[in-house]
């Protein structure tokens, strides 16, 4: 199973996973059905699907049998058994929800499958399709900079994290938060909470400042981790911990320079809702 991944169907994020060994995308049904529904609300998605999968269920279908269920990240950053299906039998649910984003929905499908073997034997389209995304959904050039940047910091990091005896995901997911909270002083949760963010990931909706002082974090972070040669959960707890004071010093002297917190309630949502409208 390849690593956990999303996808973008008009600005609501799609979880999925694709199979090596099947080469299928196995997709979040969840989802699924809050971009079908058009809901606002992530959960009213989750009440729908589960009052769908008891009917669905009565009436003997076959839709909930070829049903899985496998880990993903989940909004509290935990990786959580959820519904999921491949193309085939999310289609079979589609028709089940009267929807006018049903055919929309379907072609969109269709080009994920397709964009998946560009991107095998062209990694390279992967990032310009982010750049795409973002420029869409009104990211400045400067930001989708440090973005990808971040991206690249992160990605170290984690790769450290997977050569050391670091188990996906859930101990990543600790780890992250751990950093996160040293150097903002808010968990992960308190940060999105502050944006007004439920289902929308937080990095997508960080500000510059924001972003790079979360790079500076995850850089010294691993850096220390390198230097201390840390394996395992708990010894890499220790740098993650310890060496918070790098980059909280070095917000804190911003601040004190600027007399404005680094910390921001600012997002990104207004932008896409605009979008929306257009």
């Amino acid at each position: 199973m390849s690593n956990n991944t999303l996808s973008i169907f008009e600005w609501k994020k799609i979880r999925r996973i694709y199979y090596e060994k099947k080469e299928k995308w196995y997709f979040s049904v969840i989802d699924i059905i809050w971009a079908l529904t058009d809901q606002d609300d992530y959960f009213k998605a989750k009440t729908y699907w589960t009052t769908l999968k008891n009917r669905l269920k009565n009436e003997w279908s076959e839709v909930v049998t070829n049903c899985d269920q496998l880990k993903m990240l989940a909004q509290d950053w935990k990786m959580r058994l959820t519904d999921v299906a491949d193309v085939e039998t999310i289609l079979r649910i589609i028709q089940t929800v009267p929807s006018k984003k049903a055919e929309p929905i379907k072609l969109w499908l269709a080009k994920v499958g397709y964009e998946r073997m560009q991107e095998i034997t062209d990694p390279e389209k992967s990032i310009d399709r982010a750049r795409e995304n973002w420029l869409k959904a009104w990211r400045s050039e400067k930001w989708i900079t440090m973005r990808m940047s971040w991206q690249e910091t992160r990605n170290k990091l984690t790769d450290y994290w997977s050569e050391n005896e670091v188990e996906k995901w859930d101990e990543f997911a600790i780890l992250t938060n751990i950093i996160h909270s040293e150097w903002t002083e808010l968990s992960v949760s308190e940060h999105k909470k502050l944006k007004n963010l439920k289902s929308k990931n937080l990095r997508d909706h960080m500000t510059e400042a924001e972003l790079i002082f979360t790079s500076l974090a995850e850089l010294s972070t691993r850096q220390i981790s390198e230097t201390m040669k840390t394996k395992w959960l708990e010894q890499n707890k220790i740098p993650a911990k310890k060496w918070w004071q790098i980059a909280k010093n070095a917000r804190k002297e911003l601040e004190s320079k600027t007399w404005k917190s680094v910390i921001s309630e600012e997002n990104f949502l207004k932008s896409w809702e605009k979008k929306k409208l257009k």
